[in-house]
């Protein structure tokens, strides 16, 4: 595990890099505010542990051996990251920052947690760069596998819910940007929600590596 600085390396890029993870973190919290946008980081948190716990399993393998699989998967998550396009088209625009001063409703918690959690497991190169990434920092040398992969996934699963809790924030100054300035708040709904729907197309295309 000598190389593992190069392991925190190679995930910053990777989460630095936009992706529909980060524009969701991003409308959340311009929307909806820091809360519920760090309760959708926690369900994307949870997904990545899932991925980290299939690919351990060998879930990844099965794509491979069976490509019908992957496209199962691959297109369930591009119609749900287009719903959440056209859902975010169609929204009013900053509906709880305008009503900010009272907590959440419960349904609000449960559906931030839901969009993160599926927005992650529905991604199937979620779990192909689990399974491609980590077995490259793994040394049968340097002691037991398993204790290895364990310790890459939750370092995989803490660095990204950082990064997502670094985001959710930066969404939620957005909001409060935006809440003042609302010439811009139309721009903002209409770009997350094309990129939105961007990623779905890509991923709706995109072919199994």
């Amino acid at each position: 595990m000598a190389q593992l600085w190069l392991f925190l390396v190679a995930l910053s890029v990777v989460y630095l890099l936009p992706g529909p993870d980060m524009i969701l973190l991003l409308q959340t919290g311009a929307r909806q505010g820091k809360a519920l946008a760090l309760t959708t980081a926690i369900g994307l948190g949870i997904a990545r542990a899932c991925h980290v716990a299939l690919a351990g399993m060998g879930l990844a393998t099965l794509f491979k051996v069976a490509p019908w699989t992957f496209d199962v998967v691959r297109l369930g998550g591009a119609a749900y990251l287009l719903w959440l396009g056209v859902q975010c088209l169609r929204a009013n625009m900053l509906p709880a920052l305008e009503a900010s001063h009272g907590a959440p409703p419960a349904h609000a918690w449960r559906a931030a947690f839901q969009r993160g959690l599926l927005t992650n497991l529905l991604n199937p190169k979620a779990l192909l760069f689990c399974s491609v990434l980590m077995p490259q920092f793994i040394n049968p040398q340097s002691g037991p596998v398993a204790a290895q992969f364990a310790l890459l996934g939750v370092i995989l699963v803490g660095v990204g819910f950082v990064f997502d809790c670094c985001y959710a924030l930066a969404g939620a100054r957005i909001g409060r940007w935006l809440a003042r300035n609302r010439s811009a708040q139309r721009m903002q709904q209409w770009l997350f929600g094309s990129l939105l729907i961007g990623f779905a197309l890509r991923l709706t295309f995109v072919q199994q590596a």
